[in-house]
């Protein structure tokens, strides 16, 4: 749905004429960012480091950023788990019990917990995600199916073959490890999210897009970087305090092993979880096709990186990783040798490898476990002599494993369910933000993901100069070399200039500096008086980038039939974190001229205010003064997934009042003070 009211309270003060053109009528800036945008689909090349302490940053900037896309920048509170085991089944050599317990107040993780039939001491954990197969735990590809995986050597026994999901689980509590097989988001127990929403939403729910009380996908979610990777994520963190809570079970010897889906969030855990001690993500890790599910997807999420860095995340600790004649056929000359790399230069290249069989289609196979059975055997110290000899066991169906019953109720969900649990996630979040400014500091670094350190080398080349009598009015070009990027701009200069310069913003780009007549507003005639340049851009999207007059009311989005912001936002930069680097491009190019102003001034007035913010906030001491006004922007009242100015992340840092306070102390407040002396 569009935001029309605000849309229309923004620019209403559309009445400038068009400024002086930098580039000929019909042509478009030469701006790499007018590209076809990137998808999931896209090339997602890492690049290893070349020494440990380079790694050092490098890894840091990385896990940051995803712990932030993925919303557990700052994490939840960790509540009691009250989790509650029952129903035990004896499998001979092994057990198995119905388990459940709270990730957050009131939402249950549910899942099936195998254990070796004699225990002695301490022994490792296994987490088991599942990926995208039917009913996933209660798994079932038929006789006839599983038939024809043993005559394809992807299988040995029947009922394995049956249930891969289950049979891996068999398999490592009779190595000797307790496993926890959980559900995840919408499958098999765990219903109070439903799978549909879950994995296949498709269209946005009105009724669930408010400024309180909000639904998953929802703008308002999305500003608060809210998701299904982020609770499916965190009911994973969760999974580890439950295996650690086990008596049996040795904290310092946590494992975890999914395929597909159950990859993703293998690497996902192993990256951000430092608990986690031997990973194999199966199937999923890759430079290709990233992960299609909604469950897998988080906006921000792949802007810079893909999964191949997330998963080198876990170096130099024990990993194996495993492909298939899927997306991750090419893994073993584009990825791994990556990978490899970074083990090396950490001196661990020995606690990496790969397990090549694209002979078999998308799977976690017999070969597959037996692969993971060797490296967990080596890894988890089990020091089984045959770790790899998977035997027969009775397949447990649906009616064995179910976790409710009448003595165990299945818990509420739903929509008005959805909206509490956002709204309890949000109010931690936004206690625990706004007692530590850094937490808000270091989420809007990250969510902007720009800084006027690494804007780049950027070149003015000039177009046009008309001679006004006091000044000179001079459109060009704004040209960042490094970025490939490049921005039409207007330099009004006075005669008696001061070396002072000033960057105007206008939701109308350059022409926002003139009134309906084409004269200088009062404003920036005020700045010209004062002998201070005045500088107009037109920002990404804005002016000279647009084929109609008119602002943008709509950002573009990739071919994908979901109407999740993530598919669009999880790969390409939001359109407000474009316009806040041109700005700092400009800045840039004003502090690398040797001959360029000494004192760079910032005006954001109404409509314009929020670029001009974070604009300042980023560019901290680089800003002499600026005037910004808020105009009671709010990011939490954008309505559309695709509105320019959605900003995912932005409420949850503390929207534009979190900006004013971590500008610098010369920022001028205009809607309290009205405009400054030196803008009248």
């Amino acid at each position: 749905m569009k935001a029309i009211p605000l849309i229309l309270s923004i620019f209403c003060c559309s009445t400038a004429l068009s400024a002086p053109r930098a580039l000929p009528e019909d042509s478009l800036p030469a701006d790499s960012r007018l590209d076809a945008l990137k998808d999931l689909n896209g090339y997602f090349p890492f690049h290893p480091p070349t020494s440990p302490a380079g790694w050092t940053v490098q890894s840091a900037r990385i896990r940051h950023d995803l712990k932030v896309a993925v919303g557990l920048f700052p994490e939840p509170v960790r509540h009691p788990l009250n989790s509650v085991i029952h129903g035990q089944i004896d499998g001979g050599d092994f057990t198995a019990e119905k388990v459940y317990f709270e990730t957050r107040p009131g939402y249950l993780l549910t899942g099936t917990l195998y254990r070796p039939k004699n225990i002695t001491g301490k022994i490792p954990g296994v987490l088991c995600p599942h990926g995208h197969w039917n009913e996933a735990r209660f798994y079932d590809c038929g006789e006839a199916k599983a038939a024809q995986l043993i005559k394809q050597g992807a299988e040995k026994h029947i009922e394995s073959a049956r249930n891969h999901i289950q049979s891996r689980c068999v398999g490592l509590a009779r190595l000797g490890c307790t496993v926890l097989q959980y559900d995840m988001i919408g499958y098999c127990d765990n219903d109070q999210i439903s799978y549909e929403l879950a994995h296949r939403f498709s269209k946005q729910r009105p009724e669930m897009i408010s400024e309180k009380n909000w639904g998953l996908y929802s703008p308002q979610a999305e500003s608060h970087l809210q998701s299904i990777m982020m609770l499916q994520t965190w009911n994973s963190i969760r999974a580890i305090d439950f295996l650690q809570s086990l008596p049996e079970v040795d904290p310092g010897r946590i494992a975890v092993t999914g395929a597909s889906g159950g990859g993703t969030q293998t690497f996902a855990l192993s990256a951000l979880d430092p608990r986690v001690t031997v990973s194999m993500p199966a199937v999923m890790v890759g430079t290709a096709m990233q992960g299609g599910c909604s469950c897998e997807n988080a906006t921000l999420m792949r802007i810079k990186e893909g999964n191949v860095a997330f998963a080198a995340l876990f170096a130099p600790r024990p990993m194996a990783l495993t492909t298939a004649n899927d997306w991750t056929k090419e893994m073993a000359t584009k990825g791994f040798p990556e990978i490899r790399k970074t083990y090396q230069v950490l001196g661990a290249p020995s606690m990496v490898t790969l397990h090549d069989r694209t002979e078999f289609d998308h799977n976690y196979n017999l070969p597959s476990r037996q692969a993971m059975y060797r490296w967990f055997n080596t890894h988890l110290g089990l020091n089984k002599p045959e770790p790899d000899n998977e035997r027969p066991h009775r397949r447990l169906t649906e009616k064995d494993l179910s976790v409710f019953d009448k003595n165990h109720p299945k818990p509420a969900g739903g929509k008005e369910f959805e909206r509490r649990l956002l709204a309890s996630l949000a109010h931690e979040s936004s206690a625990r933000i706004a007692n530590d400014p850094d937490i808000a500091r270091r989420g809007w670094e990250s969510i902007l993901g720009s800084n006027l350190k690494n804007t780049g080398e950027v070149q003015w080349q000039l177009t046009g100069k008309i001679d006004k009598g006091s000044y000179l009015e001079m459109p060009g070009l704004q040209n960042n070399t490094t970025l490939g990027q490049q921005v039409p701009v207007i330099w009004l200069y006075p005669k008696n200039w001061k070396s002072e310069a000033a960057i105007f913003l206008s939701p109308q780009g350059k022409s926002g500096l003139y009134d309906q007549e084409g004269a200088p507003l009062p404003q920036v005639q005020a700045l010209l008086r004062e002998g201070v340049s005045v500088c107009g851009i037109d920002l990404f999207l804005q002016g000279e980038f647009l084929k109609k007059d008119g602002p943008l009311l709509q950002t573009r989005r990739v071919k994908n039939p979901r109407e999740a912001a993530c598919y669009t936002l999880g790969y390409n930069r939001p359109l407000f974190a474009h316009r806040v680097q041109d700005i700092l491009s400009t800045i840039r190019m004003i502090q690398d001229d040797t001959h360029g102003a000494k004192k760079i001034s910032l005006v954001g007035l109404k409509g314009s205010g929020h670029w001009a913010a974070a604009a300042h906030f980023l560019a901290s001491k680089a800003i002499y003064r600026a005037a910004i006004e808020s105009s009671d922007f709010k990011f939490i009242k954008i309505t559309d997934i695709r509105h320019p100015d959605l900003m995912p992340g932005a409420s949850k840092y503390g929207g534009m009042q979190s900006l004013l306070d971590l500008a610098s102390q010369k920022a001028w407040n205009v809607d309290a003070n009205g405009l400054p002396e030196w803008l009248k």
